[in-house]
């Protein structure tokens, strides 16, 4: 599977950005999905996540309420729709799939995940 993630750039603290995930090469309904994030440190944080059935979604608490996560099986696409931006979620974000498991739960742990997007800059200014 190939990802294409899009969509980030800059903006200003309280406004929102919409990250997008193509995916190729595979079979999109069978795949969970999840936006993981890496500020200047090493450490890559889960964001989002979402099963193959989209029957549930997981997310990081600092982003929970403000983030949500869905996929559009017609356009083999996932999205990250980001609301209320603060300065603390500038990173760049990266999107990540696997094949699915149970249909009601999505890991956090960058390692369940097989297949990665290139990565797309998010700036928030304050």
């Amino acid at each position: 599977v190939q990802l294409q993630a899009s969509g980030g750039g800059p903006v200003q603290a309280g406004g929102s950005v919409r990250l997008s995930c193509a995916a190729s090469g595979g079979s999109f309904s069978t795949h969970d999905f999840a936006w993981f994030r890496q500020g200047p440190g090493p450490v890559r944080e889960f964001v989002a996540g979402i099963t193959w059935r989209a029957r549930a979604t997981n997310y990081a608490d600092s982003v929970k309420g403000r983030f949500t996560i869905s996929r559009d099986s017609a356009k083999n696409t996932v999205y990250l729709q980001m609301d209320s931006l603060k300065p603390e979620d500038t990173a760049v974000y990266y999107c990540a799939a696997r094949i699915g498991g149970s249909a009601w739960y999505v890991p956090r742990s960058a390692t369940e995940f097989k297949y990665w997007g290139q990565g797309t800059l998010v700036t928030v200014s304050s």
